[in-house]
């Protein structure tokens, strides 16, 4: 399963990279920030299956790089799982209202972000 992970906080972005490669069936590449994310997919012959993306980051965030990647039929279907450090209800529920399969609460538990990432993609 291709990953694409996108988060500006380089630690984090570390981690779950480890974290998701546990997993020998995950091939992930991850970027810093939803403009990286674009440009790496319009310029690579890469289609992810999912894309794991953080909700604040600076410039581009979470919420417009996905309007960005529905507005491209090539992405218009993928699935997208948020990741954020928000863990109140009230800070979710405007981000439930978009096309995503789900969201992460930050921080998660590494070892079993996989089974995370596969059991919202099966919801």
């Amino acid at each position: 399963m291709k990953v694409l992970y996108v988060d500006d906080e380089p630690f984090i972005r570390e981690v779950a990279s480890i974290a998701l490669e546990l997993d020998p069936a995950f091939e992930v590449r991850a970027v810093e920030s939803g403009s990286a994310a674009l440009r790496l997919l319009n310029a690579e012959d890469w289609q992810p299956d999912v894309i794991l993306l953080d909700v604040m980051m600076p410039e581009l965030d979470g919420p417009a790089t996905l309007a960005r990647l529905r507005d491209d039929e090539r992405y218009a279907s993928t699935p997208v799982i948020f990741m954020t450090a928000r863990a109140q209800a009230r800070d979710h529920e405007p981000l439930t209202r978009l096309d995503v399969r789900g969201i992460i609460t930050k921080p998660f538990e590494p070892t079993s972000l996989a089974e995370e990432v596969r059991r919202l993609l099966q919801a």
